[in-house]
């Protein structure tokens, strides 16, 4: 019974890393994959999924007014063994489901990957709706300068100060978050608006 999965975690904890491995090991025993990345992550390249380590491989491109069900419906000669979504918090409510419904009518394993929260320790839109349908949810866990467990996806701006307030989403890498435990985040919000 196919199974719809979010795995989730901090900046930094090899979310594309693993869904890259992921889709390897599918292929490796002859399946085929659909790997999606939404529009919106330009990081890295339009139409590439590509992980910190180095790993990279294309991926469709989805927008947010796309119907991920009738694409996967159009595509139904190709059939796909598994989904796999790389930075699945910017899809919306509405794929999420559309995703679901795959799990449920095709019988086909969706894997997403992607943040919990931004850096303002908010869900993202469609991280919300992957905590709320998926059949199965893990972390991936990376840590924080302290040693500690990170799950505050921290944004700094030009001079190394954690901000707390701006869009929602505003792409970067290492240069522009950091992973931070709740204490740490929060000892460093302080610290910003005391000056």
């Amino acid at each position: 019974m196919a199974k719809l999965y979010f795995r989730y975690g901090a900046m930094g904890s090899s979310k594309s890393a693993q869904a890259l491995i992921t889709k390897f090991n599918y292929e490796e025993k002859e399946m085929r994959v659909w790997l999606l990345k939404p529009a919106v992550d330009t990081r890295d390249g339009v139409g590439v999924v590509t992980s910190r380590i180095g790993l990279s491989q294309p991926a469709d491109v989805i927008t947010a007014d796309m119907d991920l069900f009738s694409i996967f419906q159009e595509r139904e000669r190709e059939f796909y063994d598994v989904i796999i979504a790389d930075e699945a918090q910017f899809f919306t409510p509405v794929q999420i489901e559309q995703l679901r419904d795959i799990v449920d009518l095709y019988n086909v394993p969706v894997f997403c990957y992607g943040l919990r929260t931004d850096f303002r320790t908010q869900l993202f839109p469609g991280s919300k709706r992957l905590l709320e349908l998926a059949d199965s949810i893990s972390e991936l866990k990376t840590v924080c300068a302290c040693g500690g467990k990170a799950i505050v996806n921290a944004r700094l701006d030009k001079d190394g100060t954690v901000l707390t307030q701006g869009a929602q989403v505003m792409l970067g890498g290492n240069e522009r978050y950091v992973p931070m435990c709740y204490k740490c985040w929060k000892k460093a919000t302080e610290k910003g608006n005391a000056t």
